[in-house]
């Protein structure tokens, strides 16, 4: 029994002598084996997860302290992979300061008149046709007006009476000093003949402000014939821009729908509103320039002409008004435009190609600079102004650097994916 544990010895000692055991003795003897095999094999468990318990990870050394700066990320091109790109040196380019904005088309409301007749009538003719060119007091249309006819029967009946009264007159004056007509009758026959004439020049005046001439006038006073046509007459040279009768309708003054709109297109307004916080930088003669999407390679001239004294409430915002000379009539009311007003002088600064800039994932912009036109770094660039393909760059170039001016893109690809030769 030598070399054997203890446990195995006592077992041996009874199945070899097998000695007589009460029952009670039994039950020990058989709690004290099993408590024995159970402490052993939880030892054995315990020395395998101690065999396989991973060792405690370490911190790589590093040769860089805490905090230092970090290298700009780089690749290295090829000589095939260089033709994708181009360099060039960082310059300088003179910036407009601008501003843009989202506004409208719409008629130079000083030269754009609604053509309303003075006095209520039914329209007899329509004279002119929507788009046609019209001058100043050219006939529009004509109504039929009850108040023109009643000036006209007014006139009429005044002309009669004055050539009764002159004939009453010369009557009168033939016969005085006989023993026909007395010198009171006379006087009489004088001041009917005064009184008609001066209701016929009445008659003649309120038919006039109707706007019939002299010549008319005169042949109703022939011809004991009224004319119930009312010419209603272009205030001003212009366009037709709207037409909204037709014969038969009834109109009149300042009851809208005007029977037409007549307006000087040679001139366009451009209506722009602004933040109320850049008003100040808006002021009248100002240049702006107009694109619209109509003509998307065009762009139009003009000036501000006035800044409105109103802000909205509602969105803080305030009108701008642009004068744009149209001859050729291109330009729509209701069309939508990008105003772009020069508020200050322009601003010389550092600046590279647009192609040049990538925007980053994370929202920044970098630049790839060189110095051997071989290797390159990505730097974190701060931009300002944008214009004609040329960016402002506020910090992170110095002016004469080489820089990548195209291709910019490819190379921040690389960064990712580096491609293969």
């Amino acid at each position: 029994m030598r070399g054997l544990p203890s446990r195995f010895v006592s077992m041996r000692f009874f199945t070899k002598y097998r000695l007589p055991l009460k029952a009670n003795s039994a039950m020990v003897i058989a709690a004290v084996v099993a408590f024995a095999f159970g402490a052993a094999l939880l030892t054995s468990v315990s020395g395998q997860r101690a065999a396989n318990q991973p060792a405690p990870a370490t911190t790589p050394s590093s040769s860089s302290k805490p905090g230092a700066p970090q290298a700009d990320p780089a690749v290295e091109l090829s000589a095939s992979q260089l033709s994708a790109v181009k360099i060039g040196q960082v310059g300088t380019y003179l910036f407009p300061v601008e501003k843009e904005t989202v506004g409208n088309i719409d008629f130079d409301g000083d030269l754009s008149v609604q053509v309303f007749p003075d006095y209520q009538g039914t329209i007899i003719r329509m004279l002119v046709e929507l788009g046609a060119k019209v001058w100043k007091d050219q006939p529009l249309y004509t109504i039929r007006s009850p108040d023109l006819i009643q000036a006209e029967s007014t006139l009429i009946a005044a002309a009669a009476t004055f050539e009764l009264t002159n004939k009453e007159l010369a009557r009168a004056k033939d016969l005085n000093g006989t023993n026909g007509v007395s010198e009171r009758e006379l006087e009489q026959a004088t001041s009917d003949q005064q009184t008609a004439d001066g209701a016929l020049k009445a008659a003649r005046d309120a038919v006039r402000v109707f706007g019939k001439t002299e010549a008319e006038i005169d042949q109703m006073i022939a011809t004991r014939k009224i004319d119930p046509a009312l010419v209603v007459r272009s205030p001003i040279s212009g366009t037709i821009t709207s037409k909204n009768a037709q014969p038969g309708f009834l109109v009149q003054p300042g009851n809208p729908p005007a029977p037409y709109s007549v307006a000087d297109i040679s001139l366009k307004w451009m209506l722009a509103d602004v933040p109320e916080s850049e008003i100040p930088l808006f002021h009248l003669g100002q240049p702006v320039r107009v694109k619209l999407l109509a003509y998307p390679d065009r762009v139009f001239a003009g000036k501000v002409s006035k800044i409105y004294a109103t802000v909205d409430p509602n969105t803080h915002r305030s009108t701008i008004r642009s004068e744009i000379v149209d001859p050729k009539d291109e330009l729509r009311p209701g069309m939508l435009a990008n105003f772009i007003i020069r508020v200050q002088a322009p601003v010389k600064a550092v600046a590279v190609p647009a192609n040049g800039i990538v925007r980053e994932p994370d929202g920044t912009m970098t630049a790839w600079v060189t110095t051997d036109r071989r290797h390159f770094s990505q730097r974190v660039v701060k931009i300002g102004l944008r214009t004609d393909d040329q960016v402002e760059i506020l910090a992170g170039l110095q002016s004469r650097e080489l820089v990548v001016t195209d291709g910019a893109v490819f190379l921040s690809n690389m960064l990712e994916a580096p491609p293969s030769d």
